[in-house]
């Protein structure tokens, strides 16, 4: 019998465009099941990479968001304890995990790069669902009208948005639930 895919709703903080000359600060994932049952999370904050610089532009952001910064320099790990954690934390999950983000292209290409660097693997393999596409399905729309202010309200639950990875994972996966429930309820009433 095949494993049931958990849907690991990932959201990273970090101080440029790309890992590598940048470095990931913070990230967080939680764990759900397509009917939206959130059954583990995991989150760490993530010491600099040597030698990697913040990008300017983020580095004005994160001075306009210092609540947000401050957040993500507690408990800071080395990226070699933190990532094989994280590897094994999501090969304990009870089923195949499936990267969801929003934007995906962007959160897993650091949460990819991290493992394969640190951890020697990605349980993900290549992975990864975007919210904003699915909402794009759902809308019968344009990817670029794919946007939250375009979305229902009925798709949203009463959760934070902090820039606080943990918590941004855990309100992006609820609303990515919402959404495959109204996909999947559609795709049902159109047989």
């Amino acid at each position: 019998m095949a494993k049931q895919e958990i849907y690991v709703s990932t959201d990273i903080e970090a101080d440029g465009p790309i890992p590598g000359p940048h470095s990931m600060l913070s990230f967080g994932s939680a764990a759900y099941l397509a009917d939206k049952t959130l059954i583990a999370t995991f989150s760490a904050n993530l010491e600099p990479l040597p030698g990697a610089a913040p990008h300017p532009r983020t580095q004005a952001w994160w001075e306009q968001n210092t609540e947000a910064f401050a957040a993500v320099q507690i408990d800071r790990q080395a990226p070699e304890t933190a990532m094989p954690a994280y590897a094994a934390w999501l090969k304990a999950l009870p089923g195949k995990p499936v990267f969801v983000g929003f934007p995906a292209s962007y959160d897993f290409m650091f949460v990819y790069w991290y493992l394969m660097r640190f951890a020697g693997e990605s349980p993900f393999s290549h992975a990864a669902l975007d919210i904003k596409t699915l909402a794009m399905v759902a809308l019968k729309g344009d990817y670029r009208d794919a946007v939250k202010r375009n979305m229902p309200r009925a798709w949203f639950d009463h959760l934070p948005h902090t820039h606080v990875a943990l918590d941004d994972a855990i309100e992006q996966g609820a609303l990515f639930c919402n959404i495959l429930a109204e996909v999947r309820r559609s795709q049902d009433s159109a047989v």
